[in-house]
């Protein structure tokens, strides 16, 4: 089984906020930049709100750490946030974390089984 690295990264702000960055820059901005790099594999952008603050987690998942280099260069534990975030969201993580991808299930099909 190949490794697969998931990179994680928090941001925090408005219900509003939020929203914006998930479609605006998210959707249109980041996500076609990482689906042109290799070893790009998947991502994931979810949002949960906690009283007044709306949390947003991106993690995207990557065939190896040398991929995860090659998007963000040596100091790959540094989180990418473009200049247009701080105006979307009121704060952010400027350090990801970084997992080793355990177990990946999909839904059972004719072709295929529960894990991969």
């Amino acid at each position: 089984m190949t490794t697969r690295v998931v990179r994680v990264w928090k941001g925090y702000g408005t219900a509003e906020g939020a929203d914006r960055y998930c479609r605006e820059h998210f959707s249109t901005m980041v996500l076609p930049q990482l689906q042109a790099l290799s070893g790009f594999l998947d991502a994931n952008v979810l949002v949960r709100s906690v009283n007044d603050v709306t949390e947003v987690v991106v993690a995207t998942v990557w065939e190896s750490i040398d991929a995860v280099r090659a998007f963000a260069g040596d100091e790959y534990e540094r989180a990418v946030v473009e200049p247009i975030v701080g105006d979307l969201l009121e704060r952010f993580d400027d350090e990801v974390t970084h997992f080793t991808l355990a177990v990946a299930a999909r839904p059972v099909t004719a072709r295929t089984g529960p894990f991969e």
